[in-house]
């Protein structure tokens, strides 16, 4: 932490620039306030909107379509179970298909940071393209698996290959947009994954009606593997690296964007790994709660991921149909939670719309453990309970994002959310046996209970924020002026002047 000459410094040279600003304010007004001065104003603002366009119609698109990608690619397991892998391979055994969701999460979790950390090291572009190689070969070779051995290893490298790509993108979004600029681009990012959902499950719907000599399941890993190896080696080529690497921009607007960038003190261009930052991130107990809440929500997207065309089966659909069914409820969440991430980005809040997703959830396993002969309140439930996996995580990872206050504690905190944030989904990969259905107590329960765990978590969390920025406010005086630099590089969220997002 920085000592109190050095605060007192900081605080001075932020009242000057108060003070400085309000007097240009005065004596420049005539300028400010006039038609030229104006017109600058608007011509730079409209800069702005184009670059952000130019950026957006590049990297929105690979990113998301990567994510798609990632997703059916992982999720594609629980489709497969209905069209004969189950019994072809494994034996009818839950045991041995929920081993199999697991191993993905293995190596997952434990190079979630290094994969993450290797983007702030390298250029991330490359490193992300360099996952989406290794999990779309793994899940392309899952075609032809020959037995249960052989599913366990495809399913440990698409976690490799995952680990150096989900939390990278938010790292990477943090390189070109601002504060409030990343959310509801993350959300567009994750509603890739939702849009997997309800894909998966067309496609599913399709591949099971192939008739061939050949297993269906097989069809499934190939039409969904080989595209996505296809696009991972197209975004070695097209997505952009870094702002002061990338040969996307051009001069004048590298310029704007690191301008940008250091309004929201995020222009640290290329430094490579700062392990003070990382040290931070891993001391700062805030880092675990957020990886507590975030490990509450993947509880919650590993069910639905894993046993949501099982769950709606279980209302009496065949299982074609039932791969059709689930289709609505991932289309309600992306419109949900595009809208929920928009509006979190406007009003700067993340706590109150999180907790509102977890809400949402609890709402969605309650009826689902409660209500056994109505069909249709069930089917509403599953609903509510994609919402709940899908929406929140947006906004738990812009907030840990926004919070972080160098890109290596940035980096750090979201490879801490899937190395301890993901471990819950290994749970979610034995809580529903075939034996407990169609009410799975347990598995209904258990989400219940964690979901409104991570509702309390999230509210406490938006509630210390509100507390610790006052605290700073009265310490250090009103916050900083917008643009001023702070020294985040050295002393991250602790740089006097940080404020967190609540």
């Amino acid at each position: 932490m920085s000592s109190p000459v050095d605060t007192e410094k900081q605080q001075t040279r932020f009242e000057e620039a108060a003070s400085t600003t309000a007097g240009d304010t005065e004596k420049g007004s005539a300028y400010a306030n006039s038609t030229t001065g104006l017109d600058h104003q608007k011509g730079l603002k409209e800069q702005e909107r184009r670059i952000l366009r130019k950026l957006d119609v590049v990297i929105l698109p690979l990113t998301a379509l990567l994510y798609l990608s990632a997703y059916l690619d992982r999720g594609n397991l629980g489709n497969a179970k209905l069209q004969g892998l189950f019994s072809h391979l494994l034996g009818s055994n839950d045991t041995k298909y929920s081993v199999c969701l697991t191993m993905f999460y293995v190596t997952y979790i434990a190079l979630s940071i290094p994969g993450t950390l290797l983007a702030k090291k390298w250029l991330p572009s490359n490193s992300i393209a360099l996952g989406a190689v290794i999990w779309s070969t793994a899940a392309a070779c899952m075609a032809g698996a020959q037995n249960y051995p052989g599913v366990i290893v495809c399913r440990l490298f698409i976690g490799i290959g995952e680990a150096l790509f989900g939390q990278a993108v938010a790292l990477y979004y943090s390189m070109w947009y601002k504060k409030d600029e990343v959310g509801k681009r993350l959300a567009l990012f994750i509603g890739a994954g939702v849009v997997s959902g309800a894909f998966g499950g067309l496609l599913a719907y399709g591949v099971q009606h192939i008739k061939s000599s050949i297993d269906t399941w097989r069809y499934l890993f190939i039409i969904e593997g080989v595209p996505s190896f296809v696009l991972a080696v197209s975004i070695f080529f097209f997505l952009p690296s870094r702002p002061d690497k990338s040969n996307y921009i051009t001069e004048d607007e590298r310029t704007i964007i690191h301008t940008r960038l250091n309004e929201d003190s995020l222009g640290e261009g290329h430094t490579g790994i700062d392990w003070n930052g990382v040290k931070r991130c891993l001391t700062d107990p805030k880092s675990y709660v957020f990886a507590i809440m975030y490990s509450a929500m993947n509880l919650c997207l590993g069910s639905v991921s894993g046993f949501l065309p099982t769950i709606i089966k279980s209302l009496g659909y065949s299982n074609a149909d039932a791969q059709l069914y689930t289709v609505p409820p991932y289309a309600v969440a992306l419109v949900f939670m595009t809208l929920v991430a928009s509006i979190s980005d406007r009003l700067q809040s993340r706590g109150i719309p999180t907790a509102s997703v977890f809400a949402i959830s609890s709402i969605g396993w309650i009826i689902l453990l409660t209500v056994e002969k109505n069909l249709h309140a069930r089917y509403f439930a599953t609903f509510c309970c994609v919402i709940g996996g899908y929406a929140a995580i947006p906004l738990i990872m812009s907030w840990v994002s926004n919070n972080s206050g160098s890109q290596s504690q940035r980096a750090t905190g979201l490879g801490l959310l899937n190395s301890v944030g993901q471990c819950l989904s290994i749970l979610a990969s034995f809580i529903f046996p075939t034996k407990e259905g169609p009410k799975w107590i347990k598995g209904f329960g258990v989400n219940l209970a964690f979901s409104l765990f991570a509702m309390c978590i999230a509210l406490g969390l938006s509630a210390y924020f509100r507390w610790e920025n006052r605290r700073r406010d009265k310490v250090e005086g009103p916050p900083p002026p917008k643009g001023t630099v702070l020294d985040v590089i050295k002393l991250h969220d602790l740089a006097p002047g940080f404020r967190y997002v609540v």
